[in-house]
This record gives C-alpha cells, sequence and structure tokens, in this order.
C-alpha cells in the first residue's frame, strides 16, 4: 500500500517527483473522453522507468496466442489495443542540454488531476547539469466536447540564463506494447506530411487493418505574443516532427499550444482520414485552447450534476468515489455500441483492453443508474451483435444445436483468453450475460428488449447449460464438472455452487422470458423460434428438468453452500493468521501452493448471494459470508464491493466501511502492487455499487426504487442522484434521516425501510431512520 497522494476532494495531487512512483502515477493520473485516452506520460522526454501509452478506442492487434502447449479449442490470438501513436511529445532543449526528469535536478514538482474540470496540470523547475533553471508548467486534457482531439499548453520560463530553446513537437509512431507476445510492432506506416505548424502521421494495424490519422498543429507564444520563428519539419519512418529554435532571456514566458487529433477507419473511410484530420485540427485551433478548456470545464460540470456522490465528513472517501466516478467517464460514453468497457481502460495494456463479464456484472448498474436508459442498452447490444460468435465459440468447444459460450475476452465476439482453466472453464461468465438482460429489464421496463433481442440471447445460452450438465447415476442428479467459478485460485473443480445457481438460473429465466413473449408478442416468437429451430417443447422440458434436479454442494453442519466439492477437505487457515510478508499470495506463492490452500481470489459463493439475495433469509447470507470472508484475500479488484454490499445488508457497519474503503482507494494507495499497470476501471464501478446498493441500499422491488439506507460513523452525510424510468431522484442520508428530492416534473413513488413514499414532482420528502 502506497500513501503518496494527497487527500483534495477534487482534486488528485502529487507533490515532490518519486521516480519509483512514476508508473504508478502514470496509471492514477491517465486521460481520456471515451473515443481515445492516455497514461499521464510526460511531455518532454523521460530516459526514467515509464509505461508509454496511448490508446484509441475500438483499435485492436490480434497477437498470436503464444503457449506451451496447444489445446483444441484455443483461441488463435489475444486481442490488444494497441499503444497508438504518441501525440503528446514536445522535446525541449536547453542550449543543447535535453530536459529530461530522469537527468535533471527537481523541485517543486506538482502533479494534479482535476476532476471537476477534466485536466491534468503539471509543474516543476528543473536544473540541468550546466546549472540551468527552467520553471514548466504543462495543462493537457482530451476534449469530451471534440471527442477525437486532445490540447496541450506547455510554457517554461528561464529562470536564471539568457540563452536558446531548441522545442520540437512531434508525433511518434514507432511504439510498442510492453505486452507483446513475440516483441513485435504492430503498426505500419501508410503516409505523412509536415507543414511549418503541424503535420499528420497515417498508420494502419498490422493484421486487424485498422487505420488512424494522429494530427497536430501548434502555435509558439513569448510574452503573450504570437511569434512564427524558422522551422525545421522533421520526418522519419513512423515519426513527424517540427523543430524551432527560440532565443530566450531570462524570465521571458515561452509557451507552445499543441491541439492534436485521432481519427480512426472505424468512422471515416481510411482515404478520406488525412483530409478529416485536417479539418479537425483547424476546427479546434481555431476554437483556441481557452475556449476548448472552458468546453470542458461546462461539459464535465454537466457529467458532474447526474453523476457525484457527495460525502460530508471524510475527505479521503470523498476523494475516492469522485475518482472512481470520473475514470468511468472517461473510459465509456455509450455513444457507440461497438465499444465496451475494458478493465484497464485508457490508463494500461493490462488484460488487452478487451471486454470481459466485469462489463456485465458491474458496469451495468452504475450505468443504469447514471445515464440515458441507451447507454445500457448499448452494452447489451454489443452482445448481441456478437451472439453468433459466441455460437462459434460454442462449436469449437464440442457444443452443437445453437448452444452460445460468450468469451472471457473478446474485442470483437471471438474468443481471445489464451489459459485453459480459463478459456474452457470459467464459463460462468455466460451467466453474466443473462443477469445483466435481467437486470436491465428489471430497472428500465424496457420489455421491447427481451422480444426484439434478448430471449434470443438467453435461449442461446440456456442450451449451452444444458449441455454443459450431465446427469450422474451416482446421485441422480445433474451435476457441472471441471469448472472455474469467480475465484480463480481453484481450477478445474467439480459443482462450484456459484457456477450451478447461475446456470439454472438462466435457464429458469429463459423459460420466464419465453413464456412472456410468446403471451405478448405471438407474432415475433414464432419468428424467432424458427429462425433459432427451437424444440419449444423438449428443450423447456429439458431446462426445467436440469433445474429441478441440479446438485448443489452444501455443508449441514455448518448450513453453508460449498464453494465446491471437496472445499472443506482444504487445510482451513484463516487469512487473519497469514504473515503479512506472505502476502499478497499470488506474488509470494506457487501456483500449486495457491490452488491446494483454501483462499479465495474474490467473491464467489458471495457473488451468488449478492445477485440472488431475494432468495435467501437474511441468516444464510450471514452464515455464508462469516465463513467464507474470512477466507477470501481479496486480491482482485473485483472482490471489495461484493463484500462491502453484503455487509451493508447484514448491518456489518465496520466490514462495509472497511470494504468501501478497499474498492474505492484500490488505485490510489495500490493496495495490490498493481497500479503501474494500469487502474482497474471496472471494478470502479463497483465502488459507486457499495455506495448506492451497500450503504444506500437500493434495490428494485416490483418496479420501484427501494432504499434501507444507514450512515457510517465517519461521515455526517452523503448523498447521490439515481435516474430510474424517466425520473432523477436525490437521495441524502444524514444523521437526521433520509432526504429524497425528486428533480423532474413527475410524480414517483418509493420504498423506504420497505414503506411507500410518494414523491411528488419537484418536491422533496424526509424520512426519519428505521
Amino acid at each position: 500500500m502506497k500513501d503518496y497522494i494527497e487527500v483534495d476532494e477534487w482534486k488528485i495531487i502529487e507533490q515532490g517527483f518519486n521516480p519509483h512512483h512514476n508508473k504508478i502515477s502514470e496509471s492514477i493520473f491517465s486521460l481520456g473522453n471515451g473515443r481515445m485516452g492516455q497514461r499521464a506520460n510526460f511531455e518532454e522526454a523521460y530516459s526514467g522507468d515509464t509505461l508509454q501509452g496511448n490508446y484509441v478506442a475500438g483499435v485492436y492487434y490480434p497477437d498470436k496466442t503464444r503457449v506451451g502447449w496447444w489445446k483444441n479449442g484455443y483461441p488463435e490470438y489475444f486481442a490488444k489495443v494497441l499503444n497508438a501513436a504518441n501525440w503528446i511529445g514536445i522535446d525541449i532543449e536547453i542550449d543543447g542540454e535535453q530536459l529530461d526528469l530522469a537527468k535533471c535536478s527537481i523541485t517543486n514538482f506538482w502533479r494534479e488531476l482535476n476532476m471537476k474540470e477534466g485536466y491534468l496540470r503539471r509543474s516543476f523547475r528543473a536544473k540541468t547539469a550546466s546549472g540551468k533553471l527552467v520553471e514548466v508548467e504543462s495543462i493537457r486534457f482530451c476534449s469530451i466536447v471534440d471527442d477525437e482531439a486532445g490540447a496541450i499548453k506547455y510554457t517554461i520560463v528561464p529562470l536564471n540564463f539568457n540563452g536558446e530553446f531548441t522545442i520540437t513537437p512531434f508525433i511518434d509512431g514507432d511504439v510498442v506494447n510492453k505486452d507483446s507476445n513475440y516483441d513485435e510492432k504492430f503498426w505500419d506506416e501508410i503516409k505523412k506530411e509536415t507543414q511549418a505548424d503541424g503535420g499528420y502521421l497515417q498508420m494502419r494495424t498490422k493484421k486487424s487493418g485498422f487505420e488512424v490519422a494522429t494530427g497536430m498543429q501548434f502555435k509558439l507564444v513569448i510574452d503573450g505574443k504570437t511569434i512564427k520563428p524558422t522551422a525545421e519539419p522533421i520526418e522519419k519512418e513512423k515519426f513527424i516532427g517540427v523543430k524551432v529554435k527560440v532565443p530566450v532571456a531570462e524570465g521571458e514566458v515561452v509557451t507552445i499550444v499543441k491541439y492534436a487529433a485521432n481519427l480512426s477507419s472505424q468512422n471515416y473511410e481510411a482515404a478520406d482520414l488525412d483530409a478529416n484530420v485536417k479539418a479537425t485540427l483547424s476546427r479546434i485551433s481555431e476554437k483556441g485552447f481557452e475556449t476548448m478548456l472552458a468546453e470542458q470545464a461546462a461539459a464535465w460540470g454537466k457529467k458532474w450534476e447526474m453523476n457525484d456522490i457527495i460525502i460530508e465528513g471524510d475527505a479521503s472517501a470523498q476523494q475516492a468515489i469522485r475518482f472512481n466516478i470520473f475514470q468511468l467517464n472517461q473510459t465509456y460514453t455509450g455513444e457507440d455500441d461497438r465499444l465496451n468497457i475494458g478493465p484497464k481502460g485508457f490508463t494500461g495494456e493490462k488484460y488487452g483492453g478487451s471486454t470481459y463479464w466485469d462489463t456485465e456484472a458491474y458496469c451495468v448498474p452504475f450505468y443504469l443508474s447514471t445515464a440515458d436508459q441507451k447507454v445500457t442498452r448499448n452494452l447489451l447490444l454489443y452482445r448481441y451483435k456478437q451472439l453468433g460468435k459466441a455460437i462459434e465459440n460454442a462449436k469449437l468447444l464440442g457444443f452443437k444445436d445453437g448452444a452460445a459460450l460468450y468469451p472471457m475476452v473478446t474485442m470483437d465476439g471471438t474468443e481471445c483468453h489464451n489459459e485453459w482453466e480459463i478459456t474452457f472453464e470459467e464459463i460462468h461468465r455466460n451467466g453474466a450475460i443473462a443477469f445483466a438482460i435481467f437486470n436491465y429489464v428489471r430497472y428500465t421496463a424496457d420489455e421491447a428488449y427481451l422480444a426484439d433481442y434478448g430471449l434470443e440471447v438467453l435461449i442461446a445460452i440456456a442450451r449451452f447449460w444444458a449441455q454443459r450438465v450431465n446427469w450422474s447415476d451416482d446421485r441422480q442428479q445433474y451435476v457441472m464438472l471441471g469448472v472455474t467459478g469467480p475465484n480463480e485460485y481453484e481450477n478445474n473443480v467439480n459443482n462450484n455452487w456459484y457456477t450451478s445457481k447461475i446456470a439454472t438460473w438462466c435457464m429458469q429465466y429463459a423459460v420466464e422470458v419465453a413464456e412472456q413473449i410468446k403471451a405478448t408478442e405471438p407474432g415475433k416468437y414464432a419468428e424467432l423460434i424458427k429462425k433459432i429451430n427451437f424444440n419449444e417443447a423438449a428443450e423447456f422440458a429439458k431446462f426445467n428438468d436440469i433445474v429441478e434436479k441440479m446438485y448443489f454442494a452444501h455443508d449441514d453442519k455448518l448450513q453453508i453452500f460449498l464453494q465446491q466439492d471437496g472445499y472443506l477437505d482444504k487445510e482451513q487457515i484463516l487469512v487473519k493468521d497469514l504473515p503479512a510478508s506472505e502476502r499478497p499470495i499470488n506474488q509470494k506463492w506457487s501456483w500449486d501452493r495457491i490452488l491446494r490452500s483454501c483462499y479465495i481470489k474474490q467473491a464467489d459463493v458471495l457473488q451468488g448471494l449478492y445477485f440472488f439475495e431475494d432468495q435467501y433469509d437474511l441468516d444464510t447470507l450471514r452464515r455464508n459470508y462469516d465463513f467464507y470472508e474470512p477466507r477470501t484475500v481479496h486480491e482482485s479488484s473485483l472482490s471489495p464491493c461484493v463484500h462491502a454490499i453484503i455487509a451493508a445488508k447484514l448491518g456489518d457497519e465496520a466490514r462495509a466501511y472497511e470494504f468501501y474503503l478497499r474498492t474505492a482507494r484500490l488505485d490510489l494507495d495500490d493496495y495490490n502492487n498493481d497500479t503501474e499497470d494500469g487502474c482497474h476501471i471496472t471494478s470502479m464501478a463497483g465502488t459507486w455499487m457499495a455506495v448506492v446498493e451497500g450503504f444506500g441500499g437500493m434495490r428494485v422491488r416490483d418496479g420501484k426504487l427501494s432504499f434501507q439506507p444507514f450512515l457510517p460513523a465517519k461521515w455526517q452525510s452523503f448523498s447521490f442522484n439515481i435516474g430510474f424510468r424517466g425520473s432523477v431522484l436525490n437521495i441524502k442520508v444524514s444523521k437526521g434521516g433520509v432526504q429524497i428530492k425528486n428533480l423532474l416534473g413527475k410524480e414517483t413513488s418509493v420504498l423506504v425501510y420497505d414503506k411507500l413514499q410518494l414523491v411528488k414532482a419537484d418536491s422533496e420528502v424526509q424520512v426519519e431512520h428505521n
């Protein structure tokens, strides 16, 4: 755990430069706008330890799978979001000495991510080897108004000398991915052009054939006056730059304003990219930096009006929740149903930047409540459009008759995860896809989605489960063999409770939805049955038989659901009894030792109890929670939020708050020693869930919002906004009670502590704590 980020309710602040923290800070201070993003690399040269990262949404490379032993059914490649051309570069020479923070003496270093207005600011003083002292400030942002563009304002002042600055703004496309399987570079140059004030570089990805044009335009200002010095264009392979030399006097303020744009062939014809990138640069440079920055602040202000969670009395918790919400909004806007939410977003390469089941299990609740309904619908459509590929994935593993297995990792629907225990066995991911459909319809009442898209997906998933189980003559029940549950510290186990639970629920839900659509939309139902060649009587009978006769591991003595067969055969040493020197175990232990241990990476049985809590009484929840949580090492970023929510439901304030802080400050404090690889974007939605579903106790019951809130002892109050079926409500929980404001002109009713409250348009109600 690190503790170098200063606490501020609206800013992430790093004061003083520690090279050992640099890659962590590059992740934490990342920028994005849903269309493109970047790590917080320096504009000037840096020869120290760094992970360079600029990313364009949806652009990927199929990196050939690298494994020691090829197994039938393995994917041919791992889809990787590519490190794209570096557009932020501004090389600075001071009388021939390169400005490089790894080689200069640095003082007054300050790095600040302004979450309220959406920009990154950095300042420092640097002394070169020859003793020349300069003061530098940079401000940059990825525009959410012009979402293919970004801008930088870079100012440098000579403090103790007269001399010459050589300034070279550039675009560098000769980049690598740290995680390349074969140390391969993934881009080919198509064309480039330079002028006195900028240029562009157009590149094409190998194999996948995406083209991206990255352009820049700049101007130079000295003491407030724009100048046009002699410019020297530079062109090398996959590189363009413009070198200008500027004589400077002590105290003169030299500013370079650099505008940049990333345009992709996903959105333009490849042949037109050059013309469009020039037009984009012309348009944003005509606006000017200050106008773009003001527009950025206004646009973020609109986002915060809806998305902000306000915590009074705990600045650390306030900073953390805003950081999580900020990163989520930087990563995904929901405007493009071809895009999804990678676990690292625009903050790093790990996990390939691809889509995982995290989206459906953790991100959907956030976007349902804080964004327009179409945002979550687009997330569902993303999966619907990839149903054909999910059926192909299942075929590769021997399934048939329209069974679908959604990929563990994907960009276009093709499975590209290449570890057998995940690719073949972590099949519970299919359940998350179905649960997201259920969650969306429960929240929005958009029944039309089921008839138009949802039922087709649900039946394909149910078909998979019906083929994946087998009948056990010994038990006289159906069993689920050879799986990996959410706890990835167990592989190839039999009868993982969560997997079996989500499988039977999927089949049951598919039958329920089919009966509903058959009754309400008989024409569409008939068309679907014909399209997918569905034997209604036989297949429904099979689904129902499995639901009725499924085996679930259970211990009668402890009265708990067993994570899998044989779990209690393991040596039951609790996490609290592990020496601190041996944690995290995924960095200290052999894999063999981990697999033989009782330790749980993330919520497994408890994930099922979170999804299906309505089916269990509090005593059942408590017994399972009290058994499994002490054995959970929380070495997945997705773990703390589920534990916080269940603890809150059980009235366990201490553990609810402990896990909230852990999930909220996971990256800010580098809990798992892995933030340098990128932030844990999808788990950040879990932080929102921990507040709203945990402390706020929000659920949907019988078509109405229901709240069971409590106030953490360290807080004076907390409040959040919820959008629900055309209404927007502000919920504030304080020591005086619960206040609900109706922010729109539509009357609505909610449940608070199980009592119905009518909230009229543009009014509020006050409810005492239970």
